[in-house]
């Protein structure tokens, strides 16, 4: 009897013993844990306000060659064009009407011939603003000389001009762009001596030794070129913030493009 007395008492101890243990180690875990979650939501805090937005040099490119960031004297000049693109210099809509009526037929012109998209904007800057030949004989919207215009399949004489023909002149471009960009292998340099030739253009980069067309020295043209194409790309694509008003035929081409690509 006394044996059994005895291994009662001590089990009833040693319950008491492990519900104290685990009565003192509940309000222990609970503050473990509860700083645990303070660390956590600190770090996610200190994440959160490290995290920068992206800068507009930053998400500037031309058919996804961008701009050398940190570069004083690329984005200096990156910001004039832009600011000489603006509504309150040019004061017109006229590039955003045209933008709405050409770009569905350019767009897949260009994609058929491989072409980045961005290229869409060469007749805005090359002919936009005015309509005509210039003085030096180039004409229609992607303003072709007349023996470039000829080479790439395009009718021109005294009765027909099809430089003056969007689809077919797109298609001349088409062709013209596909071919100078198996000879400079960057579209930004295609850009370049699309604007300037392709003969001055590579005697430019043996004579420079230098490919990378924004640390190139050009000629004042070519040498604003692609920031001007970069300029147009972005007040065709975000008006608002440039100071226009396009066109509902734009904005809604625009929004469908954006949904369109969302998918």
């Amino acid at each position: 009897m006394i044996k059994k007395h005895i291994i009662t008492c001590t089990v009833i101890i040693a319950l008491l013993v492990m519900a104290k243990v685990f009565a003192y180690n509940m309000p222990q875990a609970a503050k473990s844990l509860s700083k645990e979650e303070k660390l956590t939501t600190t770090d996610t805090t200190k994440t959160t306000k490290k995290a920068k937005p992206v800068s507009l040099m930053a998400k500037l490119n031309f058919a996804e060659e961008t701009l050398p960031l940190g570069d004083a004297k690329v984005e200096r000049k990156m910001k004039k064009i832009l600011a000489a693109f603006n509504y309150s210099k040019i004061q017109t809509n006229r590039l955003h009407t045209k933008a709405a009526e050409w770009f569905p037929v350019i767009e897949p012109i260009l994609a058929a011939y491989g072409i980045p998209e961005d290229f869409k904007y060469v007749p805005l800057v090359e002919s936009g603003l005015q309509s005509g030949t210039s003085s030096k004989g180039a004409s229609g919207f992607w303003q072709f000389m007349p023996g470039t215009a000829r080479t790439y399949g395009l009718k021109v004489n005294s009765r027909v001009d099809e430089r003056k023909n969007l689809r077919k002149s797109t298609i001349a471009a088409a062709k013209y762009i596909k071919e100078l960009y198996s000879i400079f292998d960057s579209w930004t340099l295609v850009a370049a001596a699309y604007n300037v030739g392709d003969n001055h253009m590579k005697r430019q980069i043996n004579r420079q030794n230098q490919d990378n067309y924004f640390k190139m020295k050009l000629n004042s043209e070519t040498a604003g070129y692609v920031y001007k194409l970069i300029s147009m790309k972005e007040i065709v694509e975000d008006p608002i913030r440039y100071g226009y008003r396009a066109p509902r035929a734009l904005l809604a081409y625009n929004a469908e493009k954006a949904a369109n690509a969302a998918e």
